[in-house]
């Protein structure tokens, strides 16, 4: 698979991971879909230095627990670029409260973005993505880590890498692979808010390479499975945290 002429669209793309995904994959060569629920300015602020740098990217507005929005952003894809061949599921949202405290709102947020999102984008990939392509969604590491207040979205992830090995085989007979990243903390906003600088050293150091990834050792790994050479890597998930665990 060469990344001439491909199409990627990235989930949650506007900033952190997703934002620094559509930035390698827009340097690999893909023509690139930046999705974003609220954050139009950083969105297009985005695609203006994709497009500036050479490359060709559109933002597009989808709410991915819509799947009606789900599926009018894989329609502009197609209406700009003709098609679409990777698919990235960055979207997501992190909430944490030990499960006695989480409520029904944050339960319902949790779900609907971090399950029926990457459900309504994988089901509409697994539809439209051509053959030869590459499904990628987005899990965590924290999942072996049993750590107090984070059972909930665990839960929501669990249920990422479960869609991600059914998925594989579905795709069967049409080379297109499904595979998902789990990293441990990274810096980006969603992991950094509301932690004290003493927490986030001690999370820092639980690895031991004893750093926090930054968004480009995500968006790295990402790049390789969506590029010619991760083809061969299929239903796997990557935990991606410098050794945490």
């Amino acid at each position: 698979m060469s990344t001439s002429d491909k199409v990627a669209i990235i989930t949650g793309s506007s900033r952190g991971i997703g934002a620094e995904t559509a930035r390698h994959l827009a340097c690999d060569g893909f023509k690139v879909v930046v999705n974003y629920a609220g954050s139009a300015g950083p969105a297009q602020d985005l695609v203006d230095n994709i497009v500036a740098e050479g490359g060709e990217a559109i933002a597009v507005q989808a709410d991915v627990a819509d799947p009606a929005a789900v599926i009018a952003m894989f329609d502009a894809a197609q209406k700009a670029f003709g098609g679409v061949d990777v698919v990235v599921n960055s979207a997501g949202v992190m909430l944490q409260a030990k499960i006695a405290e989480f409520d029904d709102e944050m339960f319902d947020r949790s779900m609907s973005v971090n399950v029926k999102g990457t459900f309504n984008v994988c089901r509409e990939a697994a539809k439209r993505v051509r053959d030869g392509g590459r499904i990628i969604n987005i899990s965590t590491s924290v999942i072996g880590m049993r750590l107090p207040t984070y059972g909930i979205y665990v839960a929501t992830k669990a249920a990422v890498e479960a869609m991600t090995q059914v998925l594989t085989q579905e795709m069967r007979g049409r080379n297109v692979t499904v595979n998902a990243v789990a990293p441990g903390p990274v810096a980006t906003e969603l992991f950094l808010h509301g932690k004290s600088p003493e927490l986030i050293d001690h999370m820092a150091k639980m690895n031991p390479l004893e750093r926090l990834a930054q968004p480009e050792d995500i968006a790295r790994l990402v790049s390789f499975l969506a590029g010619p050479e991760g083809g061969w890597v299929n239903g796997q998930t990557l935990r991606a945290n410098g050794g945490m665990c």
